[in-house]
């Protein structure tokens, strides 16, 4: 977005990391690690803004304070570093992970109330904690920050892939006959790519925004995931108390084998508690925000999967 925009940009790196989704574009590339301020000092000389999109997103890790000192500690760093610089005009991603959610139908927004304590794992965590970091800067440094919450980005380039994106690849393999009563807000990833620019343009300093799509229950975004891939979707209702034994299990012997990340997780679990829906009204209004339907992106994930090997056999 920012180079069609007309905007040179020049993109924190790395030194070995995968850099097969920027071929081709015009970025100036600037070697550092969140966890190197003298790196950082280095990569953010002469911009004119910040977009702060870098996170470890996993929800589950054998070293959880490890995770949240890069998202905490490493956020901490790159703002500094920008205040050192003076950048005046951040855009800090943040996530849905750190507002209120509940587990009825209610729909959440940027007002809703949330504690601490609400946060599930090491990943919500670090990222609410990464937030009050942000807005503590902002009141007491005059951090010129804007921030912006996606909810559950779909869609092409996740070359990780992200849990997310395991999600869809195994229901579009027609591997997720089971479903629990849960739900998540499932937005276009290019729609929230667009909305940084937006915030960047239009956004209030010290406020945040949602930058959200549709509202489905696990079972409809599964069920779509298996229409546009034609595999058998969900069958099975499974009651979550009934997973919360298996996630024991799984884990247990993830850390005993070494193996890699259990396929359930008891945070994974405790999360499926809370249907993550949310508005992006205030995005919608204050940016002109305007998200696509959940079905576009999961149609462009799958076919991003499916022509890079990803799906292989049903």
């Amino acid at each position: 977005c920012l180079l069609e925009d007309g905007h040179g940009v020049r993109a924190l790196l790395r030194a070995g990391s995968d850099r097969s989704n920027l071929e081709g574009l015009e970025i100036e590339a600037a070697e550092g690690d969140l966890m190197d301020p003298a790196s950082l000092r280095n990569a953010v000389q002469g911009c004119t803004a910040l977009f702060h999109v870098a996170a470890d997103y996993r929800l589950w890790t054998r070293d959880p304070q490890a995770l949240i000192a890069t998202n905490l500690d490493g956020t901490r760093n790159i703002m500094k570093a920008a205040l050192e610089a003076r950048i005046p005009r951040i855009i800090h991603t943040s996530s849905v992970a750190t507002l209120g959610a509940s587990a009825d139908d209610t729909i959440h927004d940027e007002a809703s109330p949330v504690q601490q304590s609400d946060m599930i794992g090491a990943y919500k965590l670090s990222k609410f904690l990464a937030e009050v970091e942000i807005q503590r800067m902002i009141e007491d440094e005059s951090l010129p920050a804007v921030i912006v919450n996606p909810s559950t980005p779909v869609g092409p380039r996740d070359i990780k892939p992200t849990p997310t994106g395991k999600l869809v690849i195994e229901a579009a393999r027609g591997k997720m006959q089971a479903y629990v009563d849960t739900g998540l807000n499932i937005v276009h990833v290019e729609d929230v790519a667009a909305g940084h620019l937006l915030a960047f343009r239009n956004g209030v300093i010290g406020e945040r925004y949602i930058l959200g799509g549709e509202n489905l229950t696990l079972r409809q975004i599964i069920s779509q995931i298996a229409t546009i891939a034609g595999v058998a979707g969900p069958k099975f209702p499974v009651p979550l108390g009934a997973v919360m034994p298996i996630a024991h299990l799984a884990e247990a012997w993830c850390k005993l084998s070494g193996g890699k990340e259990p396929f359930a997780t008891v945070d994974g679990v405790k999360m499926a508690r809370k249907k993550m829906y949310f508005s992006s009204e205030k995005a919608k209004r204050d940016l002109d925000y305007a998200p696509r339907p959940a079905a576009d992106a999961l149609g462009d994930a799958v076919a991003w999967y499916a022509k890079n090997g990803y799906l292989g056999p049903a």
